[in-house]
């Protein structure tokens, strides 16, 4: 497999950081060296990651090969998807159009918020007692 035929991206959501490489095939998904469906578990994801793609129109076009890490398994799924649109973008210029419309491209920036000194939590205070 040549180097020209892979494409590498990106995607980030909270802590978790997806590294992502498309190479022309098939549809098949691989992440952290797991099937898509054993590593994530859970049939909700699965239409998720393939929002690009249908995005695109370019279904089953595409193999996918990932390492995901940090974060739980929702923020690793939207990192997923994050680097996998950026990937696509990278392969043809003309896709950022419907990818963009989509949302596809835009790092979510909510992240936690720190917690502050003085107080319980980022916003939470300490329990007030007059007496």
């Amino acid at each position: 497999m040549a180097p020209a035929e892979q494409t590498y991206a990106t995607g980030r959501r909270k802590t978790a950081i997806a590294r992502v490489w498309l190479t022309p095939g098939n549809g098949k998904m691989a992440v952290n060296k797991v099937p898509l469906a054993d590593y994530f578990g859970n049939i909700f994801f699965e239409p998720k990651v393939a929002k690009p793609f249908s995005v695109t129109e370019t279904l089953d076009q595409y193999d996918v090969m990932a390492t995901v890490k940090g974060g739980g398994k929702s923020a690793q799924v939207e990192a997923l998807v994050h680097g996998i649109a950026r990937a696509l973008q990278e392969l043809n210029p003309e896709m950022r159009i419907p990818l963009k419309r989509a949302g596809l491209l835009t790092r979510d920036p909510r992240a936690k918020e720190r917690k502050k000194y003085g107080q319980r939590g980022a916003r939470a205070r300490f329990q007030f007692s007059k007496r």
